[in-house]
């Protein structure tokens, strides 16, 4: 069950102090780093709401949010103070956390930078000092992996500028990552010799093949998506289960046709039946809706007529 805090007297009374304007700069003026007071501008002071504090957490806060404009032009600088009557071990994560939300409201306002968020906390327990961190990266176990996370860049992985020759060589990743780095930039056919090499390897689940072959059908760009798919489905001798049957799907419903009469569109009646009963059969094969559009050349109007017959 989790622990709720409720106000405490000691609480109250530091809000009604604080919550006026005059104190809150006596406060700040007095509290705040002089790197951080030159960059306010204290006569713009302004009490924000409660509600620009998490709502998820408005149960364990006595805290109050202030708005400040920065001294050398547009800008804002938020001083979140919290007011503690009792230790709490975590409590630099918590002030982290409303700093959070604070930038977070801050962006949902329409602003397109984060605004900085001085916390400080205000501690009046009778446990003497303060037996806690108000370091947030001292919240974790392991401090030194935490730091090295947390104040460096994070990992980027980007797979538009690996070259194909390193792909080739991630393993498990290898086929996603050439897949999804051309996809929307390549006729995939010129992939075609690198993903039946990849299938060839013992890497990949027949479910993960059979995804693939869908995610190629529904986005990718080869000039001919069916002709490309039955094409790597007669190649590599893994996962022949799993590619036969789609290739068979392919070949026996007759979706080589399906796209022809797509591209004609002169939907003469002869043909535009043809179209819509091999549409249902690619239906009830399991193909999904849109991959069976695109097939076949009918718009949602037709597709959703099909059994209506």
């Amino acid at each position: 069950m989790t622990r709720k805090f409720t106000p405490t007297p000691h609480d109250a009374v530091f809000r009604q102090f604080l919550s006026e304007k005059e104190t809150a700069k006596d406060f700040f003026d007095i509290w705040l780093p002089d790197e951080i007071k030159s960059l306010c501008d204290l006569n713009s002071l302004k009490v924000e709401s409660s509600s620009f504090i998490d709502s998820e957490m408005k149960n364990y806060q006595s805290d109050i949010l202030y708005s400040v404009s920065t001294a050398k032009g547009s800008g804002y600088i938020y001083v979140l103070i919290e007011a503690q009557s009792t230790p709490d071990k975590l409590i630099a994560w918590r002030l982290m956390r409303y700093s959070m939300s604070a930038m977070q409201k801050h962006l949902d306002a329409g602003h397109k930078e984060l605004p900085l968020v001085f916390p400080i906390l205000f501690y009046t327990c009778e446990q003497n000092p303060h037996p806690y961190s108000t370091n947030w990266l001292d919240c974790f176990s392991g401090r030194d992996i935490a730091e090295k996370i947390y104040t460096k860049p994070f990992k980027l992985v980007d797979v538009t500028t690996l070259e194909d020759d390193e792909i080739m060589k991630h393993k498990r990743m290898a086929l996603l990552e050439l897949v999804q780095k051309h996809i929307r930039r390549r006729d995939m056919t010129e992939l075609l010799n690198e993903i039946v090499t990849l299938l060839s390897y013992n890497y990949y689940t027949d479910n993960q093949v059979i995804t693939m072959f869908n995610y190629l059908i529904q986005e990718g760009n080869a000039k001919k998506p069916m002709e490309f798919i039955t094409e790597i489905a007669k190649q590599p001798e893994k996962h022949e289960g799993a590619l036969m049957t789609i290739a068979q799907q392919i070949e026996e419903i007759g979706i080589q046709k399906g796209i022809q009469i797509g591209e004609q569109n002169g939907m003469q009646k002869g043909e535009k039946q043809a179209s819509m009963k091999i549409a249902r059969q690619i239906l009830e094969s399991g193909m999904d809706r849109q991959s069976v559009m695109k097939s076949t050349g009918l718009n949602d109007t037709q597709m959703s007529n099909l059994f209506k017959d």
